[in-house]
C-alpha cells in the first residue's frame, strides 16, 4: 500500500515543480497547428513545382513545332556565334516576322 500512496503523492516527471493542472500551458496546440502547416507549404510547393514543369513542357514541345520559332532560334544562334552581324540579324527577323 505504500508505493501506491507514494505513486499517488509524486508529480511525476510532467510536473516537477508541483502546483497542478493550473500550471499547464495554454499554448500547446501550437505544436499540431505548426506541424500541419508545415505539410500544407510542402504541398503547395510541391504542386507549384510540377505544375511549372509541366508548363514549360508544353511551352518548349509548342515553340518546336513553330516553323517560325524554329527559324528564329537558328537566326540568334547564328547571332550569337558571330557567323552573322547585328544588321543582318535584325533584317532576317524582320522577314521572318512579315512572311
Amino acid at each position: 500500500m505504500t508505493m501506491l500512496t507514494t505513486l499517488m503523492t509524486h508529480p511525476g516527471p510532467w510536473n516537477e515543480g508541483g502546483g497542478g493542472p493550473a500550471d499547464a500551458p495554454a499554448w500547446w496546440p501550437v505544436f499540431p497547428i505548426t506541424f500541419g502547416l508545415f505539410w500544407l507549404a510542402v504541398a503547395a510547393g510541391v504542386f507549384y513545382l510540377v505544375r511549372r514543369r509541366m508548363n514549360h513542357t508544353a511551352t518548349v514541345t509548342a515553340a518546336a513545332s513553330d516553323p517560325f520559332t524554329q527559324a528564329r532560334t537558328v537566326v540568334a544562334e547564328r547571332f550569337a556565334r558571330g557567323e552573322i552581324d547585328e544588321d543582318e540579324y535584325h533584317a532576317r527577323l524582320s522577314a521572318l516576322r512579315f512572311e
